[in-house]
């Protein structure tokens, strides 16, 4: 391996050693952090499709609702939250493919969890108020957008310096008991060298869903030190969620009456009552701390060194039922009224935690050279993950000898990551431009899982008591080719074509459900940008074929992880098309579609106790059709309003497309009234944002789940498969009415 990399590093740097003096380009007026992040960047003459959101776009919108929420116009983007409105647990999907299979980076830094390979945006609460830009790639994108991007990537940067002196807070509060308080600081620019900022946000909700809660608080620190030559940054992000669980969902009966019910918490007391835990709930806490060093080499040569550690820690915990003592490593003797021993107790309500205690750290590394001629990338990352997965039984009412916090499973999670790429960007012409990405990846993972013969009479043992162990290790060593050619036919004309490749390992939830395969993708992208003085189009074709590709199932396991398998051959066939235009001084339309055919080849499922073959079927969680309308109206100077619409087709939430399992399309309407304005003398500038979401109460569902099961039982001689389904319904009309004064 140390010679393959040696020799990938050593040709690409002989190739392009010899370029004349005469391409030289001094580099020395540009800013430097303009320059870095230009390296975990798409450019406007890279070959990839993108969209970004400026920190401006992103401040209309953000009164309160999570990252996922805020991006859900964006072409291609699909996004649901537990709770209904956005607050709390809420992901997205790009072009089909799920939260996990979307890398993230801050500021080049893996956001990812490195075993469920999933972003927790409740994690971070309001990291949305230290952003300072958002790009969104779509498809395998570029290798510095994370490790292992697949299906899409989110590249997230945070506050630049401020020269002056700042200060801002801002508050909101709307629907569902959601209240949001934040406030921002800067000291500006100290000596023209350092500079110091933050900022502490809390935001509470009670959620659509029934006892959907949220507490969440963070901040963030950042300190800054530069000069023409030096960069120095260091960040600190933290913060800790506590939120009501509301992962259940609920089945189409109670959606028709009672659509905000949350089975979560359920047990019956011994009188027989119906109670709901009050305790039910995620509690976790994660910190975040990140270094770079940026530094001028020459007029032509940046260096840029990063160091990253992120601690996370916290549980979830639920009252059981008549659990099997034996599960828990449990055991209760007593005596009768005659002193004789009594027959062990086989069931107990009890309530426990399943913990995660987790450490991710590593270093990110590149070196820029750029010239009239070319920019060239080398660059890589190592980071380390272990994570400590155990239960605990903090009260269980016929508890034996038990201590409190009786741990009944204790496992854990080893993963070590290499990745080393380079990029050149090679300007051939003044109208041809040529890209080139190579990147290798090693991966080694040791794991510590529950046994495949850990159930006995259908239900789980914990491994401090008879469960056997199953070890994982595996070592993945992947390279990611891509390739890419840019054309720009004159002024307002632009073509570029791109080809990559890419390979993504299976998560934690992967290996305890089964023993899948990584997941291979070829990705082809064909596009074209129109620009005139009044409008910007774009379109771009893609074809994502894939092999081995880990298609949700539809199915969730007992802490509300998506399932996912191994669908042999399947690919993603669509179209994007992008248009902003000015209509007069005061209009302004967007719009974007992507439509897609998402199909399985001869997916084969067992069914009615047989190995079917279903033929060709639509890809699960796969709409063949989103579009966005967004109308904006300048209703006076710094009056804005704006009506954005959105429509979402059918969808399966299973790969066998069964009628049981399809969510009906759907449209929403929001409206945005965003108003700003000075006070002379007192308040810099006051900024009031007005946001109805679902303005026409539109009943609707973008999420949830579905199963199937075979019955062996009723009959010996004949399977029989049953389905079923959950539902997340979405929040009906609500408010949001937030304020920000800057001083």
């Amino acid at each position: 391996m140390k010679k393959i990399i040696a020799c990938f590093f050593l040709s690409i740097f002989c190739s392009y050693s010899q370029i004349t003096e005469k391409d030289s380009l001094n580099i020395i007026d540009v800013h430097l952090e303009e320059i870095v992040v230009s390296a975990f960047r798409a450019s406007d003459d890279t070959p990839v499709t993108y969209s970004e959101i400026t920190r401006e776009e992103l401040r209309r919108f953000n009164i309160g609702q999570d990252i996922p929420t805020l991006l859900k116009y964006t072409p291609g983007i699909i996004t649901h939250s537990d709770s209904g409105n956005g607050i709390g647990y809420s992901a997205m999907h790009i072009r089909g493919s799920d939260e996990t299979r979307i890398n993230v980076t801050i500021n080049g830094i893996p956001l990812n969890d490195a075993e469920s390979l999933n972003s927790y945006w409740v994690d971070l609460p309001d990291l949305s108020s230290s952003i300072n830009n958002i790009q969104i790639q779509r498809g395998v994108g570029t290798s510095t957008n994370g490790s292992g991007a697949f299906g899409g990537s989110i590249n997230i940067l945070t506050d630049f310096h401020s020269n002056e002196p700042t200060s801002e807070y801002s508050t909101s509060f709307g629907s569902y008991g959601t209240l949001k308080n934040t406030f921002n600081f800067s000291t500006g620019l100290l000596n023209d060298k350092i500079e110091f900022s933050g900022r502490l946000s809390k935001i509470e909700s009670d959620g659509y869903v029934d006892r959907a809660s949220s507490n969440l608080r963070s901040y963030f620190l950042q300190a800054i030190y530069e000069t023409d030559e030096t960069v120095l940054k260091f960040l600190n992000i933290a913060g800790h969620e506590i939120t009501y669980q509301s992962w259940f969902g609920i089945d189409g009966t109670i959606l028709e009456n009672d659509r905000t019910y949350n089975p979560a918490g359920l047990y019956t007391d011994e009188d027989g009552n119906i109670q709901f835990y009050d305790n039910q709930e995620d509690n976790y806490k994660q910190d975040h701390y990140q270094f770079h060093w940026n530094q001028r080499l020459n007029n032509n040569w940046v260096s840029n060194f990063s160091l990253h550690y992120t601690y996370g820690r916290g549980y979830y915990e639920e009252y059981a039922e008549d659990q099997h003592m034996e599960d828990y490593g449990l055991t209760h003797n007593h005596e009768d009224e005659d002193g004789e021993d009594e027959e062990e107790e086989e069931l107990t309500d009890l309530i426990r935690r399943k913990w995660l205690d987790n450490d991710f750290y590593g270093t990110v590394f590149n070196f820029i050279n750029t010239t009239n001629k070319y920019e060239l990338i080398l660059g890589g990352s190592w980071n380390n993950y272990y994570g400590k997965h155990f239960g605990e039984v903090i009260w269980a009412r016929h508890a034996g000898e038990s201590e409190i916090r009786h741990k009944y499973y204790d496992l854990y999670g080893d993963k070590t990551e290499l990745n080393l790429y380079s990029k050149l960007d090679y300007h051939l012409n003044e109208k041809i431009s040529l890209f080139a990405d190579l990147q290798l990846r090693s991966i080694n993972y040791d794991a510590s899982l529950p046994g495949e013969f850990a159930t006995h009479d259908g239900h789980v043992h914990g491994n401090l008591g008879d469960i056997p162990l199953e070890a994982i290790d595996k070592k993945y060593r992947f390279f990611n080719p891509k390739l890419g050619i840019y054309y720009k036919m004159d002024s307002r004309n632009e073509f570029y074509f791109s080809f990559a490749r890419a390979n993504r390992e299976p998560t934690r939830t992967d290996f305890s459900n089964g023993n899948p395969n990584h997941e291979e993708l070829d990705d082809f992208e064909l596009g074209y940008k129109n620009k005139t003085n009044n409008s910007q189009s774009k379109a771009n074709l893609y074809f994502m074929n894939y092999t081995n590709q880990l298609v949700l199932t539809g199915q969730i396991d007992d802490v509300g992880n998506r399932i996912k398998t191994n669908s042999g051959k399947s690919y993603r066939l669509g179209v994007e098309l992008e248009d902003t235009r000015n209509l007069g001084n005061k209009i302004s339309l967007y719009t974007n579609i992507t439509g897609s055919i998402n199909k399985n080849k001869d997916f084969y499922y067992e069914y009615d106790g047989e190995l079917q073959n279903f033929g060709d079927t639509d890809i699960s969680f796969s709409p063949s059709l989103i579009g966005v309308i967004s109308f904006n109206y300048e209703v006076l100077q710094n009056l804005d309003l704006s009506l954005n619409t959105k429509y979402i087709s059918d969808q399966y939430m299973s790969n066998i497309n069964s009628t049981l399992s399809k969510l009906d399309s759907f449209t929403i309407v929001d409206l945005n009234v965003f108003y700003q304005f000075p006070i002379p003398d007192i308040i810099d500038k006051i900024s009031v944002s007005l946001l109805v979401n679902n303005l026409f109460n539109k009943l609707y569902v973008n999420h949830g789940y579905h199963y199937a099961y075979n019955d062996t039982w009723t009959d010996p001689n004949q399977a029989v498969t049953y389905e079923g389904v959950g539902y997340y319904p979405q929040a009906t009309r609500n408010y949001l009415l937030g304020f920000t004064f800057e001083f």
